[in-house]
């Protein structure tokens, strides 16, 4: 059986989609967008993907919709936190193993929008409420809107499962 495996680096020679609207081009030729669009691809990782969007984008640094759904992604990789702008992202239909690698989305100051169902972390009990905790601007997760119900929901199972960081005192030798 031949198994096939896309790179991030193959986007270089491929033409993108036409969608409801002409994509604009810079006039270095480059991409005049804040979305791009990987979903179903058969991508496991994520290399060398700030390069090849700063190749593809004019502007990568407001870059706002990352969709990845349907590839075979197992982690969050570190790649998609330095696009500081991004309020959608789409991992939903990948292999995503340790809900822990939704911590690494906390440092994304815009995001709003995300999907991580249908990978394996959605089995974990506590999911929703693990992500919500997690990333409390979060306005919809999974395609459903987060009420303040879910929030309060969420902010109960944080007090009955996340234990506080314990604060150390140093103190002073006399």
């Amino acid at each position: 059986m031949v198994e096939f495996q896309a790179l991030v680096t193959d986007l270089l020679s491929e033409e993108p989609r036409t969608g409801l609207r002409p994509l604009r081009h810079s006039k270095s030729g480059k991409s005049l967008t804040q979305s791009l669009w990987l979903n179903n691809n058969v991508l496991n990782d994520l290399r060398d993907f700030s390069h090849v969007v700063s190749l593809l984008l004019e502007h990568p640094e407001n870059l706002a919709w990352i969709d990845l759904s349907f590839n075979d992604l197992t982690s969050i990789d570190p790649v998609l936190t330095t696009f500081f702008n991004l309020s959608v992202l789409y991992l939903h239909g990948n292999s995503i193993q340790r809900l822990g690698e939704v911590n690494k989305l906390a440092v994304l100051p815009r995001l709003r929008s995300l999907t991580l169902h249908g990978n394996p972390i959605e089995e974990e009990k506590g999911y929703r409420q693990y992500v919500l905790c997690t990333l409390p601007r979060i306005t919809t997760f999974d395609f459903s809107g987060v009420t303040k119900a879910d929030r309060a929901t969420a902010e109960v199972w944080k007090r009955m499962n996340i234990k506080p960081k314990k604060v150390r005192i140093k103190q002073n030798a006399l």
